[in-house]
């Protein structure tokens, strides 16, 4: 059994030591520059840089945009539960029962939402 991965410590070894030798004559045959405050600052497309580096968003952007994403992803799962709906239908109504069941979950995780007040820009 320890035969059979043979290979595959092989195979790690080497990417192991390429990595190694890698590093290493770059350490050693590398030349290092010298240092200076121009060489060392920033290049942004020939502008001098001027304040900092980027500036800082409210997190509401970024929590209205994760519910967007959210709330997004479950209208792909309701897709093709709409597409085959007649199919189903026909079935019984557990797919309607399944699905109502599906928004109401969605229903209340918008309204723990509202009520969390991660919809609202004034507070």
């Amino acid at each position: 059994m320890p035969q059979d991965y043979l290979p595959v410590f092989f195979q790690i070894l080497i990417a192991i030591g390429f990595a190694v030798s890698t590093l290493t004559m770059s350490i050693v045959f590398g030349r290092s520059a010298k240092t200076n405050k121009m060489k060392d600052s920033a290049y942004e497309c020939g502008m001098l840089p001027v304040g900092e580096g980027s500036p800082r968003f409210s997190v509401k952007f970024y929590l209205v945009a994760m519910l967007f994403v959210i709330f997004d992803i479950e209208v792909v799962f309701m897709y093709p539960w709409a597409v085959q709906f007649r199919d189903l239908a026909k079935e019984g109504a557990t797919a309607l029962a399944s699905m109502a069941g599906f928004a109401g979950i969605l229903v209340f995780a918008y309204v723990y939402a509202l009520k969390k007040g991660a919809l609202s820009w004034k507070s």
